[in-house]
């Protein structure tokens, strides 16, 4: 696709901590900890070109403020490493303080279908780069307001929505298979990238370097990886090494 292919971290942010939740619920916790501006750092020590931050207050609309956190780390990793940031941008205001901030691109999922306009506004003003949608699938159809509504949007339409509006790439989560480390589902995936010409980032159930090179092979622009690393399942520098090694192989 003439990018690099990306393995991005995920730091998902849920009062003021770092966690990983399984398949989206409040009630499934697979890791937290304190200070994730020293999370993000450390994976930036170990190599990586992009950070994902996902607010998961914001995006429950549960109250607390992460901001606070998602400015100390852009401040810290600004210039060294690209950051992208979701979770509950529903106006033009929440937006804009992100893109001010220094945040790369912003993720818009609820927002494609709710406010369309605001995502065309977005990519007009600023540059479709700079704006994501993330295309997150339960049985086939998308979910949005944190994954607790699922509408009965298929994925193809919505992936020809996010193109329509001005997305500048996607971002697919399987979330049949988010948070259980169980692999991936590969042909749901090749699906997806059948739909479109844009980058696509995939997440949701990867857990091993086979994976990777799976969702790579099949054309993907880059990986999200969450619960394998914050569980120990995968090692981030044995992904980083795999991409590495392909880069030299070229």
């Amino acid at each position: 696709m003439g990018l690099e292919f990306e393995i991005i971290p995920a730091i998902d942010l849920k009062g003021g901590r770092c966690v990983q939740l399984q398949q989206g619920k409040r009630d499934a916790v697979l890791f937290s900890a304190e200070n994730p501006v020293k999370i993000a750092l450390h994976w930036l020590s170990l190599g990586v070109s992009r950070l994902h931050i996902i607010d998961l207050d914001a995006a429950l609309q549960e109250g607390y403020d992460n901001f606070g956190i998602i400015t100390e780390i852009v401040r810290q990793v600004k210039g060294r490493a690209k950051i992208q940031v979701g979770g509950g941008i529903r106006s033009y205001k929440a937006a804009l303080r992100l893109l001010n901030l220094g945040v790369e691109r912003i993720i818009f999922g609820t927002a494609m279908l709710k406010s369309p306009q605001l995502v065309r506004r977005i990519a007009d003003e600023f540059s479709p780069r700079r704006v994501m949608i993330a295309l997150d699938v339960r049985h086939g159809k998308v979910a949005i307001d944190g994954w607790r509504e699922v509408t009965g949007i298929e994925a193809r339409k919505a992936v020809k929505m996010a193109s329509n509006i001005g997305a500048g790439s996607l971002l697919f989560t399987n979330i049949d298979v988010e948070g259980l480390m169980g692999g991936i589902n590969i042909a749901v995936i090749k699906e997806i990238l059948s739909y479109t010409t844009l980058p696509v980032v995939v997440s949701g159930g990867i857990t091993s370097v086979e994976d990777i090179a799976q969702i790579e092979e099949a054309g993907a622009s880059g990986v999200v990886i969450g619960s394998a690393l914050y569980t120990g399942k995968l090692r981030l520098e044995e992904a980083l090494r795999l991409r590495r090694r392909q880069d030299s192989n070229l």
